[in-house]
């Protein structure tokens, strides 16, 4: 029987790519998200700031389909999601960035990279080396495929992450990335190393067509080199957002506070 592929959304389409409505998630007693509304479109380029523990890598969890939520609706690309990605097919291909790149530490770079088609694909093992090394050379790493990740700085570990984000499997393309998720891609890099990440993230981006991204940062200046659009959480609820370059000119007290690192306001930190 031949292989056929089901036909895939318009990726540039002008509906919605995911909408939360009323997201609301829970711990026992902890309470990480009151009552979100979010709507992400193709092509944005968003970032999710505020204070720690507030709720952005949760929701950055719950988009993926890693975590359902307490209460609430989510629909992919007008259709509402019920139970976590592997419970059924997903309408949305998600490439994941972790805070810590995540990658097997006693596998080589380029089966890290390759790990996806290897379990997945009906793909030569020549064929998926030669889409590793492609997408090595996209990150700017074309030689370090035979290296372990122990042998890399955490700079280089990060855009291995990135690659290994973007593979797709050719024999399913709906599980090609049409949104990269980031959680905190440039914590603990020096301003160097932030700066190519920053730039490995637009480029990756704009080299995509309409795909979209998410990312979870506290650094301002990955804020406002790789968002067009912020929202600003605290204590589970979304307090503002908007524009980047409104971020200098609003009156809002908590873009005002977290901007200028001023004790003093409605962002209380425990001493």
């Amino acid at each position: 029987m031949p292989y056929s592929v089901s036909p895939q959304p318009d990726p540039c389409s002008d509906n919605p790519l995911i909408e939360l409505r009323g997201i609301s998630m829970q711990f026992g007693r902890n309470r990480v998200l009151n009552n979100i509304d979010f709507t992400l479109y193709p092509g944005e380029a968003v970032a999710i700031i505020g204070p720690s523990g507030t709720g952005k890598s949760t929701i950055l969890r719950i988009i993926a389909g890693l975590l359902a939520p307490s209460a609430g609706e989510i629909y992919v690309r007008g259709e509402r999601r019920l139970g976590l990605i592997e419970d059924g097919p997903d309408r949305l291909g998600v490439g994941m960035v972790f805070q810590q790149a995540a990658l097997f530490d006693s596998l080589t770079v380029s089966e890290n990279v390759g790990f996806l088609l290897y379990q997945h694909s009906r793909l030569s093992n020549r064929a998926i080396r030669e889409r590793v090394q492609e997408a090595l050379a996209m990150v700017g790493l074309p030689d370090v495929g035979d290296l372990y990740p122990a042998e890399l700085s955490g700079g280089m570990r990060k855009r291995v992450s990135f690659a290994r984000a973007v593979m797709s499997n050719p024999d399913d393309l709906s599980e090609r990335p049409s949104l990269l998720l980031y959680d905190e891609p440039t914590a603990g890099l020096d301003p160097i190393a932030s700066t190519v990440i920053e730039d490995l993230i637009r480029d990756i981006h704009q080299g995509r067509g309409c795909s979209s991204y998410l990312i979870v940062t506290h650094q301002e200046s990955t804020i406002r080199r790789t968002a067009d659009r912020v929202v600003f959480m605290h204590q589970g609820q979304i307090q503002w957002t908007g524009p980047v370059d409104e971020i200098d000119h609003t009156d809002n007290p908590f873009i005002r506070q977290f901007f200028s690192a001023q004790v003093q306001g409605p962002i209380h930190v425990a001493g």
